[in-house]
């Protein structure tokens, strides 16, 4: 029975990706516990797989160093077998290092010689996917990636759910569409404003409930669909905690998402989910679930991974029309 700390990634969509991961690891050592170290927003996520025994509050912003302070973290740790590096930068490395975690895991990355000592290199031919990248790393180095993988799921706790209905007032009968369209990496990935609300009005004429779904810096873009769609729609922009965000999803009959953190939680939840693809590639980070569609013109000049389009047109999202997305629910 061994104690394994899992480093997380920083980005919501990346964190559910990790669930296989989680699954093989506890597959294999069904006795052995399994912590991880994370961004604080992240208990939100891996609250919700069961093969978490804790999740650790990562105390360093994006892009900090600060040397001392991880050294004196690290050493606040309880004591660990091995620990699963996830993100490829140096910083990510430092803590397990200190820390004296006697099995260091992961692919290379930026300059993590010595403060990895299971350093894997990545055959991105054999292992496109991200998801497969971390579930591999359950697995020893060499060895071929047990196929097929399990999806990531999130398990939803319903008394807390029915509270959040209540908070909110969003009880009914209805079914719900729910749209989320914002991107936190960026423009190049948010359909526009006027696509969206085109689909929440069909929806509206059909009888749904239609609601907007994100945080509070995607305030924006939901009132904005809300106002171009002239339907009732809840903006809840901002109005929920990720954990809430979670549990609505959950209850959504149909759901329209940006490539984005809510898709990969969405096709956790196993909803119904029409994903809108631009700037990004879903032979990299697909929607993991037989429910999601994936919408992409697949364009000349994409994928081309920017935040903002190097063309200045957006074609790839600005000519997807609501129909492909209304067909592809359907």
């Amino acid at each position: 029975m061994s104690e394994t700390l899992v480093v997380s990634p920083s980005w919501i969509g990346d964190a559910v990706l990790t669930h296989p991961l989680l699954v093989r690891l506890k597959a294999r050592d069904p006795g052995g516990a399994i912590d991880v170290l994370a961004p604080a927003w992240a208990s939100a996520v891996y609250g919700r797989m069961p093969e978490v025994r804790r999740t650790i509050a990562f105390p360093f912003g994006h892009g900090e160093l600060k040397l001392g302070e991880r050294r004196r973290f690290a050493k606040t740790l309880p004591r660990y077998d091995r620990a699963i590096v996830l993100p490829g930068s140096l910083k990510s490395a430092l803590v397990p290092w200190f820390a004296g975690i006697p099995v260091r895991t992961g692919w290379r990355g930026e300059m993590r010689y010595g403060l990895l000592n299971d350093l894997r290199r990545l055959d991105v031919r054999s292992l496109p996917l991200i998801v497969e990248r971390y579930a591999a790393l359950a697995q020893p180095a060499g060895e071929a990636l047990e196929r097929p993988l399990p999806s990531p799921r999130l398990a939803i706790d319903e008394a807390r759910r029915e509270a959040t209905v209540a908070r909110l007032g969003l009880g009914g009968d209805a079914p719900v569409l729910a749209l989320a369209p914002g991107a936190e990496y960026g423009p190049a990935k948010r359909w526009p404003a006027r696509h969206f609300a085109e689909v929440a009005r069909a929806h509206a004429a059909r009888g749904y409930r239609v609601w907007l779904v994100g945080s509070a810096k995607d305030a924006p873009i939901t009132a904005e669909v809300a106002s171009l769609a002239g339907v009732a729609a809840a903006d809840l922009a901002g109005r929920t905690s990720l954990d809430e965000a979670i549990d609505l999803l959950s209850l959504a009959s149909r759901v329209v998402c940006n490539d984005s953190g809510l898709m990969h939680v969405a096709a956790a939840l196993d909803r119904p989910l029409a994903a809108v693809f631009g700037s990004s590639s879903p032979d990299y980070t697909p929607p993991l679930s037989p429910r999601a569609r994936v919408v992409s013109l697949r364009l000349d000049c994409s994928p081309c991974f920017e935040r903002e389009c190097p063309l200045g047109h957006t074609n790839c999202l600005e000519k997807l029309e609501p129909a492909q997305v209304l067909a592809a629910l359907d």
